[in-house]
């Protein structure tokens, strides 16, 4: 594995970016690519900035995102040197822009789910980070050219989305501490948390109410899970992206240990979301069925039969719960 000043200097060398994080992208994914993005463009660099799918209407305010280019159709490889992936654990999340991984550019990859792999020329990884922009504050601080309010933006919202606002355990200390820095660049984490969490649309919370109505519970009532079919989607003229959130309802209930969110994605393909608390390994359990992701929250995606699925997802998940507790 590369060092993290390895990375900066080869970044730093560059003069042709593309830069791309993983797909249906999170505040990580878009705030590391978009906070990234901004520096090398202050650099002088020549920056393009993509994501593989839409960016979410919730996260449209941050800095940079007018700028992102959705998918890669019309972009060419001879116009970059350096292809930087960031918060993507495997190549397959790069969807369309996964092409860009074959062609003649130098690789870049940083990420911090326990679950990623090295196919890169250059890879760092710190699955003890609790968020990609976690790392990038670290990158940005090394390539020595400061971290304004638009970029601290980016980070901010990249570290507190995927520690769930620092309540999960994968907050550090060091997180905090990063989070203090970027609050005296000058972001304004009121009205961020504003936008990011008391300005749902009404699909989430239409959302919300459809999955607590079909939530389940096993009967050791250590887990819980419930599920979001296409019709009910279109029921509500939701997308996927207003079931963003959902799973942590399930997550708090008292006694819950893992919660999971089965969501059709296509027909007959479902996204399954891991969450846990206490001891439960997540990611373990998503690998067993092709997924992946971090010990507190990972997914997997599966074809087929809905109940047969379900059956199968929910065993392996009571199984580990037992497996922990005998």
């Amino acid at each position: 594995m590369s060092s993290l000043q390895e990375v900066a200097e080869v970044i730093a060398g560059s003069a042709r970016v593309l830069i791309c994080g993983h797909i249906v992208p999170d505040g990580d994914s878009l705030g590391s690519v978009a906070a990234l993005g901004l520096t090398l463009e202050g650099m002088g660099k020549k920056v393009v900035m993509g994501s593989p799918d839409p960016i979410p209407e919730a996260l449209m305010f941050l800095p940079g995102t007018d700028k992102f280019v959705i998918g890669c159709d019309n972009l060419r490889h001879e116009d970059y040197d350096t292809f930087v992936v960031l918060d993507c654990s495997v190549p397959k999340r790069l969807g369309s822009f996964r092409k860009f991984l074959e062609k003649d550019l130098m690789i870049v990859n940083i990420d911090h789910h326990v679950s990623s792999e090295s196919f890169a020329h250059y890879n760092y990884l710190d699955a003890g980070a609790a968020a990609t922009g976690e790392i990038m504050t670290d990158l940005i601080d090394l390539m020595g050219t400061g971290i304004n309010k638009d970029v601290a933006t980016c980070l901010y919202v990249a570290m507190v989305t995927d520690t769930g606002s620092f309540q999960y355990e994968n907050t550090s200390s060091g997180t905090l501490r990063k989070a203090a820095r970027l609050m005296d660049a000058g972001i304004q984490s009121p009205s961020i948390n504003v936008r990011l969490y008391e300005e749902r649309p009404i699909q989430n919370i239409q959302m919300m109410g459809a999955v607590l109505e079909k939530l389940e519970i096993s009967p050791c009532g250590r887990v819980a899970w419930s599920v979001v079919e296409r019709d009910l989607l279109d029921r509500f003229s939701a997308k996927d992206e207003h079931t963003d959130g959902l799973i942590n309802f399930l997550r708090t209930i008292k006694g819950v240990e893992v919660a999971m969110l089965f969501r059709e994605i296509e027909k007959g393909k479902f996204k399954i979301g891991f969450r846990s608390k206490g001891e439960v390994d997540v990611n373990r359990l998503a690998s067993k069925f092709g997924g992946g992701g971090h010990v507190r929250a990972s997914g997997c995606i599966l074809t087929g039969n809905l109940q047969k699925i379900t059956q199968a997802v929910v065993g392996e998940a009571v199984k580990e719960v037992s497996a922990r507790s005998s």
